[in-house]
């Protein structure tokens, strides 16, 4: 009675130590985003190394700290590149090796674009491109995983510009609806202090020039990332630089086209000869904005002050009210501008 009893724990033992074997022993699957899942074979490396538990754990797997490891970490002989770096096994950083572990086809990886809707990038059409070479992009540098770029960023060469340069393949710089997809840019407006709003239509201007035309010579892809006067535009900076005169209408010149519906208001100047009015509705009978901004005057209202003595000179009003050439003389009839 007492052997029977023995053998029956014994047998017990043996099951409860199979059971958990069993559970300890199963394939471990590691589930990625964009790609199919890779799956560890337990069965298959330990019947490799005779069943040698201790030769990956805890050397090279603790498993009281388990956490994942790139392949850039395994090309370095961590974790599994410990025996897979080509002379126990084979390599991690091997190429044509990546669909071994790897099973199945990468998927699609979207990334939504603030604005621009979304970008998706196809490792189908990449992978067939480049002839399956997956360590192309996946290298340690132009690897896809990581926090965004900026196209500006792009531009100098990193992640997708790395390739999209103009020499391995189409820019980044130029061919936006290549990538963004239904591209339509929003039109973006500017609410401006003491004038209408000025508009800039992407749609009306993308019928004579390109995205690559402005972008990112003359301004960056993020709207209002930097505010220009109109003195700037003048001088050729941000609109001013196709607006010129030349290649477009001066952004000096028809201040109207931009700020619909402009009526510029009476400028009042308080002086010890009494408050001096200038009204834009009766100058603009005789003259076009570009004829006094920004030669004369800049377009910010305050900024310029001129004495009586600078006028007689010639200078601010006195450009124009010159000795009865142009207009009656700043130093004839004082009432015409002063209430006194």
């Amino acid at each position: 009675m007492r052997n029977l009893l023995v053998l029956s724990t014994l047998v017990l033992t043996l099951l409860t130590a199979a059971v958990c074997g069993a559970a300890e022993y199963k394939d471990v699957t590691y589930n990625f985003k964009n790609a199919g899942p890779v799956t560890f074979s337990h069965e298959l490396h330990l019947k490799k190394y005779n069943n040698n538990c201790k030769i990956c754990h805890n050397a090279i797997f603790n498993l009281k700290e388990r956490r994942h490891f790139t392949m850039a970490e395994m090309e370095k002989t961590r974790s599994c590149g410990a025996c897979h770096s080509g002379i126990k096994a084979f390599s991690v950083s091997s190429e044509k090796d990546c669909v071994r572990c790897h099973k199945g086809a990468p998927k699609d990886v979207t990334y939504p674009t603030k604005g621009l809707g979304a970008t998706v990038f196809s490792h189908a059409t990449h992978i067939a491109k480049t002839g399956g070479r997956c360590k192309g992009c996946h290298n340690g540098s132009v690897i896809t995983k990581g926090s965004g770029v900026t196209m500006a960023q792009m531009e100098k060469g990193l992640k997708c510009g790395a390739c999209h340069n103009g020499k391995g393949t189409f820019t980044v710089a130029a061919n936006c609806d290549r990538c963004h997809k239904g591209l339509k840019p929003k039109d973006i407006t500017f609410n401006l202090k003491g004038v209408p709003s000025a508009t800039f239509s992407h749609t009306f201007h993308l019928q004579a020039y390109k995205c690559a035309d402005c972008h990112t010579k003359i301004f960056p892809f993020s709207s209002v990332t930097g505010k220009a006067t109109m003195d700037d535009m003048a001088k050729g900076k941000s609109c001013g630089s196709c607006h010129n005169g030349k290649d477009a209408f001066s952004a000096a010149g028809d201040c109207g086209k931009c700020h619909k519906g402009l009526k510029p208001a009476i400028i009042k100047f308080k002086t010890s000869a009494g408050e001096a009015s200038f009204s834009h509705e009766f100058h603009l009978q005789s003259y076009k904005c570009a004829d006094c901004h920004t030669k004369i005057f800049p377009y910010k209202a305050g900024v310029l002050k001129a004495s009586m003595g600078d006028m007689e000179s010639g200078k601010s009003c006195g450009a124009c009210h010159n000795k009865g050439k142009d207009a009656f003389p700043v130093q004839d009839d004082c009432g015409k501008c002063h209430k006194m």
